[in-house]
């Protein structure tokens, strides 16, 4: 499995986390999201190496801005 750890800027509620989990889901392959407004961490979990481009992609429609920790 492979595990990739985002730092976003911008998360301030709960809201915000589900805004992000929903985009980032909609990514192929991807099979476990942890997101916190708390720490501004994304953690993305898949069987296979996600394409960085696009989990930041998928942050920045949802709003917010982010990049690889």
């Amino acid at each position: 499995m492979a595990t990739s750890e985002y730092q976003v800027t911008g998360m301030t509620c709960g809201h915000c986390e589900m805004s992000i989990r929903e985009e980032v889901s909609q990514i192929p392959g991807v099979d476990e999201i942890q997101v916190s407004a708390q720490t501004g961490k994304l953690v993305v979990s898949s069987a296979n190496p996600l394409d960085d481009a696009a989990v930041l992609a998928a942050v920045d429609e949802a709003g917010y801005s982010a990049v690889r920790a």
